[in-house]
């Protein structure tokens, strides 16, 4: 368990447990190995990641823009971008929930901030929110982390995004 868990279980107290939130997840949170162990580390054996729907960002583009040291490298987040298209998941998220989702972001850490995402979904577009590099923590400095993209590749695979966007993962920036 680390620092933050009590700030979390704090926010999920005051949390409205009627309200959802739609997140749409395109980075190594896909990856259900990882995630799983993560969830083990912080004590969060309660939550269960929800299925999830294949959706997809639209006027976006992958950006490796975050240098870090547990990657070992720069990892991606999301940046506008005209015409662009990121494969994920939408998942509703619990109101209490959410903050949860927010640790395993970065969010609580400053490593991210909320975006609000035109997210394609069953033949309708809806609004999710995503997590992108906080633009204070910006950096194109120091390669792109294999490691990260490793991830990356992996969670797309088990997350059933297309093959030829899994191959586009596989190349890098």
């Amino acid at each position: 368990m680390d620092s933050h868990y009590d700030m979390v279980m704090k926010a999920r107290e005051g949390a409205d447990p009627s309200v959802t939130r739609l997140y749409f997840a395109y980075s190594t949170i896909l990856d259900r190995a990882a995630f799983e162990e993560w969830r083990q580390q912080h004590s969060y054996g309660f939550f269960d990641l929800p299925e999830g729907r294949l959706a997809e960002a639209v006027d976006v583009d992958l950006v490796y823009d975050f240098p870090s040291r547990w990657w070992g490298g720069r990892v991606a987040g999301l940046a506008d971008a005209p015409g662009g298209r990121i494969f994920g998941r939408l998942f509703e998220i619990r109101g209490q929930d959410w903050p949860i989702v927010q640790h395993k972001e970065g969010f609580v850490t400053g490593m991210c901030v909320e975006r609000p995402v035109k997210v394609l979904v069953d033949g309708q577009t809806v609004e999710a929110t995503a997590f992108v590099t906080n633009p204070r923590r910006a950096s194109q400095d120091g390669p792109v982390s294999p490691r990260f993209v490793e991830a990356l590749v992996r969670g797309a695979q088990a997350a059933g995004l297309p093959a030829d966007y899994v191959e586009r993962l596989k190349r890098g920036p």
